[in-house]
């Protein structure tokens, strides 16, 4: 047996408390397994395990060197996975969940180009507007745009930060006037997405610090381009992501305000399950996100 070979027998004994145990696990017979951990007991010049006819327990230094062990053998078989699948072929079904607005408007040119790439991938793309559980529902990938987050069965990883911005039409604010300081927003007409908490108050910060204003909220709507709409059709003030936004702004439909105050941080991150080795589709899909909207996404660029 080589030096790796001694390296996950003598892992297999310490996990298995034995030799007779490890043997049985790896397949191989008890003499084959003992040799090969005292030639590496040799070769490192220290005793690793301390034998009795009871039981094998590691000593000191093999702690140390288990531990060591173990994260050697789990990096060389990702490696080893991650070389055999890019050689791979993605195939199979890939199912996305993603909001309503981020979807419709911007992932359906991605979609397209990914299975115009990977044309034995068949993509089912859910949209809506509500917070799910990726695993109970099956999805493959999530899209959030929300604070990131991960669980102990999740990874989150985040494609691109998310600006979001005070908007409202021209029209409007010629009629209403524009708000000066954000408490101002109390008097005026305020549009609320709905999960951004209650349609009371809004968080922003400015001047080195962040405070909670109190909103007259006119709106509600757990969907960014229904209020988008409201906004231009001179209905009040909205805070919304310039992925919603921006091509309005281009175009002269909205007008930013209040541009010295943000509201928190958010990002747009696929969620994904937090399996040993990733899919190839998954990964090829989540990396293309990152091409296509990564850095200083074109939304932002049309301000």
């Amino acid at each position: 047996m080589d030096r790796l070979d001694s390296m996950r027998a003598f892992a297999k004994v310490v996990e298995e408390g034995g030799f007779a145990a490890a043997a049985r696990k790896m397949g191989l017979s008890r003499s084959v397994v003992n040799k090969s951990v005292i030639r590496l007991e040799h070769d490192l010049g220290t005793q690793l395990l301390r034998r009795s006819t009871r039981k094998v327990t590691p000593t000191e230094a093999g702690l140390a060197f288990y531990d060591r062990c173990v994260q050697i053998l789990s990096d060389l078989e990702e490696a080893v996975t991650a070389v055999t699948e890019l050689q791979e072929r993605p195939t199979g079904n890939l199912r996305i969940n993603a909001p309503m607005s981020f979807g419709t408007m911007h992932l359906s040119s991605v979609i397209t180009e990914f299975m115009a790439g990977h044309p034995d991938v068949h993509v089912e793309l859910v949209l809506n507007d509500r917070f799910i559980d990726p695993i109970e529902e099956g999805f493959d990938v999530t899209l959030r745009a929300a604070e990131p987050t991960a669980s102990a069965s999740l990874i989150s990883r985040t494609i691109v930060s998310v600006n979001r911005v005070l908007c409202a039409s021209p029209a409007y604010l010629a009629a209403a006037g524009e708000p000066g300081d954000p408490r101002d927003l109390k008097k005026h007409r305020c549009l609320h997405y709905g999960y951004l908490g209650s349609g009371s108050q809004w968080r922003l910060a400015g001047g080195g610090h962040a405070q909670t204003y109190a909103i007259h909220c006119v709106m509600w709507s757990n969907n960014g381009e229904i209020l988008k709409n409201a906004a231009i059709a001179d209905q009040g003030i909205a805070l919304l992501p310039t992925f919603i936004v921006g091509e309005a702004l281009q175009a002269g439909q909205l007008r930013t305000v209040l541009t010295d105050y943000k509201p928190p941080d958010i990002a747009l991150s696929a969620l994904y399950p937090r399996h040993r080795h990733l899919s190839a589709k998954v990964r090829l899909f989540v990396e293309l996100l990152e091409e296509r909207f990564g850095d200083r996404p074109y939304w932002d660029l049309v301000q």
